[in-house]
This record gives C-alpha cells, sequence and structure tokens, in this order.
C-alpha cells in the first residue's frame, strides 16, 4: 500500500509540472514514473518538456507525422530518438528563458543520459547524434566531424523554431540523413509522409508494436504511445536496467474458441498452405514438441500467390514487392557484378570436380619408364589408376528471417538472397528459397522457389516481406526435413537471419510450454537446432543481416560458420568463398 502511494505521489508530482509549464490544467498529462525512480533529474526534464511542446507546438501534428513515417517502414527507435532531440531543441531556450531553473534540471538530466547509455547510443548513427547534442548542451567539446557539425547546426536552428511544421522538416531531415540514408528513394519525400491518408493508417497492422492485450485498438493506442515517448529521452530499455530483448514480458492466456480463429487469419494474411493435411499433420507432430509445444507450421507460397481475398496484406504486399524490385533496378549493375562473380566461383568449384583425377597406385595402367623399379625397390606403384569425376551431388537451402526487425533492411536482404539464388542457377546448383517468420503461435514459412525450378523463378523472392516475429530454432528444424530427403550427398543451409530469436507467444490455457521464447533461451535453442542439424550430414552457414549489438547472439548460433557483411558489394565473396570451401572438401 505504501508502495502504491508513493508511486501515486510521483505521478502527481509530474503532472502538476506539466500543467504548470503549459497553463493548461485540461491537458492529458501522461507522467513517467518508471523514469523517476531510475533519474529524477530526467523524469523531470521530461515532464518539463512534454508541457512545453503542448504550449508552443501541436502534439497531435508531431506524432501523427512520426506515425506515418513508421507506416512507410522508417526505424520507430531511430525516429523516435531524433523526434526527442528535435523537441527539446525547439522548447529548450523558450522554457528557460521563462523558468530559469530549467537549465539546471536539463543539465542534471543530460548527466544521467550519458552516464546511463553512452556506450549503448554510441553504437549506432543516431544514438552517437544523441550523445553528441548532450555533450554540446553540457558545454563539452566540439564535434570533430564536419557532418556531425552540421547535424548540431539543424538543432540549434530548431531554438527559432515558429510552428510544429518547423520540428517535423528537422526531425524528417535528420533521420533521412543520419539514420536512413535510403528512405527517401525508398518510400518517398516527406510530402509523401505526410500525404498517407487516415484510411490507409487505420488499415495497417500494429501487431508488432503493441503488446497483443492492446492490439485490437489498432492504431489509436499507438499513437497514443507515440505521443507518450516523443518528448522522453529515457528509452523503454533504460528502465528495465537490461535489454528488452532479454526481459521477460507478460504472456497472455487466449481462449480455445479465439485460437481457433488464429489459422484464418493466418491464411488471410500470408496466404493458404501448399502442404497436403496429412503431410502439415506430419510435420507438426514431428517438430511442434518440446520447446515448441503448442506451436503449428504453415508452409504457404504467400498472399500474392494463394490469397483468399484482396486485403490491406494484399496491397501492403503488392507495395513492398514494388519497392524491392525498385532497389534492384537502382543497384542493377552492382547486383550483377555479383551474379557473375559468384556464378564463376561456384563453375570454378562444379570444373575441379568434374577432373579425372589420377594417381600412382598398385593397380590400373601399367607405366612403362617404372619398370625400371621391379626388383631394385620394394615401391610397387607401377600402374596409374584414374578415379572418374564426380556426379553433380549438392543440394542448397536459403532460409531467410522475414521478422518484424527486418523491416528496415527488406530491400537489403532481398537483394543479397536474389545474388545467391540467381548465381546458384547459373551454376546448375538445385536450390530452394524460403523466409520464415511467427504469427502468434503459427511459425509461417513461404516458399519463393523450389529446388529445381527455371532460373525465373529466382525473382520470386522480391516478393520477400516481413511481419511479426520469428522462432528460429522451430524454423530451421522445419526447413531441414525437406532438405534431409533430398539425394544428393553434400546437402547445404545458407540462413540470413538478425541473430535475434524472439518469439512472445499467446498461450492456450495449460499450455505445456508457456515460457517465452526469447534471449539467452531463444539463443541456445536455436545453437542447438545447428548442431544437430550439423551432426546430421547438413553444413550450416548463417549470413548476418542484423544490427551490430547482436553479433555476439549470432556467432553463438553458428559459430565458426559465420560471416558478417557490412557492404553488400562484398557479398559474393564473403559467401562464395564458404560455397566453394564446400564444393571442394567434399569432393575428396
Amino acid at each position: 500500500m505504501q508502495e502504491e502511494e508513493k508511486q501515486l505521489e510521483i505521478e502527481n508530482r509530474l503532472k502538476n509540472i506539466i500543467w504548470t509549464v503549459c497553463q493548461d490544467y485540461t491537458l492529458e498529462a501522461k507522467p513517467d514514473v518508471e523514469t523517476y525512480l531510475l533519474s529524477k533529474p530526467l523524469a523531470l526534464y521530461d515532464g518539463i518538456k512534454q508541457g512545453a511542446f503542448a504550449k508552443y507546438f501541436k502534439k497531435e501534428e508531431m506524432s501523427a507525422y512520426l506515425l506515418k513515417k513508421i507506416y512507410l517502414h522508417a526505424s520507430e527507435r531511430a525516429l523516435m530518438r531524433i523526434a526527442q532531440l528535435c523537441i527539446e531543441a525547439a522548447v529548450y531556450r523558450k522554457v528557460s528563458r521563462e523558468r530559469p531553473g530549467v537549465e539546471e534540471i536539463a543539465r542534471k538530466a543530460h548527466e544521467d543520459v550519458l552516464e546511463l547509455q553512452f556506450d549503448k547510443l554510441d553504437r549506432s548513427a543516431d544514438g552517437k547524434l544523441v550523445n553528441e547534442r548532450m555533450r554540446a548542451m553540457l558545454g563539452g567539446a566540439q564535434a570533430v566531424q564536419p557532418r556531425m557539425r552540421r547535424y548540431l547546426k539543424i538543432l540549434e536552428e530548431l531554438e527559432e523554431a515558429r510552428d510544429t511544421m518547423d520540428v517535423i522538416r528537422a526531425t524528417d531531415r535528420l533521420y533521412n540523413e543520419v539514420a536512413d540514408p535510403y528512405f527517401e528513394r525508398r518510400s518517398g519525400s516527406l510530402e509523401d509522409v505526410l500525404a498517407v491518408s487516415y484510411e490507409e493508417l487505420a488499415e495497417s497492422d500494429w501487431r508488432e508494436f503493441l503488446d497483443d492485450k492492446l492490439y485490437q485498438e489498432g492504431m489509436e493506442e499507438y499513437l497514443k504511445q507515440i505521443e507518450e515517448r516523443m518528448t522522453s529521452l529515457c528509452e523503454d530499455e533504460w528502465k528495465q536496467k537490461e535489454d528488452l530483448r532479454t526481459d521477460a514480458p507478460k504472456i497472455q492466456i487466449v481462449s480455445p474458441e479465439a485460437m481457433a480463429k488464429v489459422h484464418s487469419y493466418v491464411e488471410r494474411n500470408f496466404g493458404k498452405t501448399y502442404l497436403a493435411p496429412l503431410e502439415e499433420k506430419r510435420m507438426n507432430r514431428q517438430y511442434c514438441r518440446g520447446i515448441h509445444s503448442d506451436c503449428s507450421l504453415h508452409f504457404t507460397d504467400g498472399i500474392l500467390h494463394s490469397c483468399v481475398g484482396r486485403n490491406f496484406q494484399y496491397e501492403y504486399a503488392l507495395k513492398q514487392a514494388a519497392k524491392n524490385r525498385h532497389v534492384y533496378y537502382d543497384k542493377h549493375r552492382i547486383v550483377k557484378q555479383n551474379i557473375n562473380v559468384l556464378t564463376a566461383l561456384l563453375k570454378k568449384s562444379s570444373a575441379m570436380r568434374e577432373q579425372v583425377q589420377s594417381e600412382l597406385s598398385d593397380r590400373g595402367t601399367l607405366i612403362p619408364p617404372l619398370l625400371w623399379k621391379v626388383g631394385r625397390t620394394r615401391d610397387a606403384r607401377l600402374f596409374l589408376r584414374e578415379f572418374p569425376a564426380q556426379e553433380q551431388d549438392f543440394v542448397v537451402d536459403i532460409l531467410i528471417d522475414a521478422s518484424g526487425s527486418q523491416r528496415c533492411r527488406q530491400e537489403e536482404v532481398a537483394l543479397q538472397a536474389y545474388i545467391l539464388s540467381a548465381s546458384l542457377s547459373n551454376a546448375g546448383i538445385p536450390h530452394r528459397m524460403m523466409s520464415y517468420c511467427t504469427f502468434w503461435d503459427y511459425t509461417v514459412l513461404q516458399r519463393y522457389r523450389e529446388y529445381d525450378e527455371p532460373a525465373e523463378a529466382d525473382e520470386r523472392i522480391f516478393e520477400f516481406s516481413t511481419s511479426s516475429n520469428n522462432r528460429d530454432g522451430l524454423a530451421l528444424a522445419a526447413a531441414g526435413d525437406e532438405l534431409m530427403r533430398r539425394p544428393e550427398d553434400g546437402k547445404i543451409l545458407i540462413v540470413l537471419s538478425d541473430g535475434r530469436p524472439y518469439d512472445v507467444i499467446l498461450n492456450r490455457p495449460n499450455a505445456r510450454n508457456p515460457k517465452p521464447y526469447m534471449g539467452d533461451y531463444a539463443v541456445s535453442e536455436t545453437a542447438s537446432t545447428v548442431r544437430k542439424m550439423r551432426g546430421g550430414g547438413i553444413k550450416v552457414l548463417g549470413v548476418f543481416v542484423g544490427e551490430e549489438q547482436d553479433l555476439d547472439a549470432e556467432k553463438r548460433i553458428f559459430g565458426k560458420d559465420f560471416a558478417y557483411i557490412r557492404d553488400i558489394g562484398k557479398f559474393s565473396d564473403v559467401v562464395g568463398r564458404y560455397l566453394t570451401k564446400q564444393l571442394t572438401e567434399n569432393c575428396t
């Protein structure tokens, strides 16, 4: 009871600060008690900014812009960080002139930000900008890089912002320059962002941003969350004192009646299954057990090929396919160059396998010049023995992480997969391409091409789009089922992933395995699956396509057979070396 009274007292104090600054006691205030418990100056300063922004600008206009930008696939975390900086820059001088005590509170808040999260922020370009801005506000050394000085200058100019559009323009410019230089080319200009209609937003799927219990409220609830966070310098994972990916969330228990509707939803949004009913039951019985109890598998060719009915998800898939192709045409030259390099490497390896191997032996074709050894040495190798060339006996599976965390880079992932698929087709190596994601208790595996389809099927990878969570261990095991049944002796699985297995599922009542699939628990299970596959004769290569802070998890999963490709121009060299090694090692 005392704890509740304490939290209520803190909440009332923060509300009073917000109302005092904005001078509007009808404003719906959103105090952050959790931040107050972590850093009192930070919570007070965030409350001051919230009140000041409501007083001088239109918060609804700003939050609507942020929602539209995220709808067009801007990185939520990077966008919110930059928006917070711009909002602070726009209100700081105005509120400081009216209330001199704000400067001291701001100074302590900036010190706490740098102390709490300097190292974590310094891992990304937008985080570096936050660090430099905090240091500049504290009177620290000026940024050395001219580009960073230009960014800080944009923030300084916001002190004279006259209306909300000034703040929006600065936020949009900084995001496009700092966090995502390809955003305009991919999704359009600021005018295109602002032109997104309310109807488009209302029909969108906000599942990956919301708790499942809030999903029914959709866009409105997510808009409220944006308003709450856009003036806060304290990110959610700081409050928990550890990364969100390792913190245990609440699991919602749903009724059997609700779960019965999930299958129809999966079909409407991901497409019908292509498996026969008996085969689907076999796959679920074989792989959905143990840690994956109560899970289900759904194999589909995608909503564009097996659509139950045209809906928002269908239109979204069409739009994303067009974006993927646009980036492909934009980078056509470098993609073709990569394909040529990788094709040449694969053909060279195949040619080595097709060469007739020969060696001296005690049987075979007699070599007359060596007859002098008879009676003079014990060396009986007087014959040449030839070994016939090995037939092509390699098959490759390409499995791609299609979870929501890949949304900001899905065009690049599609390009990498296309380079690999086209090169394998040119080299005559049978291969299959699939992606995976998880919605509720369904792990969806979407097929883009089958092993022996012609090269024209390679371009179906441009239908790649992302959604929801990812249960990597189950997806890898299910993909390996068909691979193990292939007749080829050499089997290779290449996994393009971000090293973040994360599936916080909604469980049935009395679920057998209610523990959320995330953090070390999920990484260890995925690594175990990889080891089992390697023990069964499948060569597994992990190609990392995520954020640098997730590298350690990716290494734990894939061990030494792991590739981190920062530049797509080097994709063919890195993957080509691995495939060449596998092809040549297995020919002896």
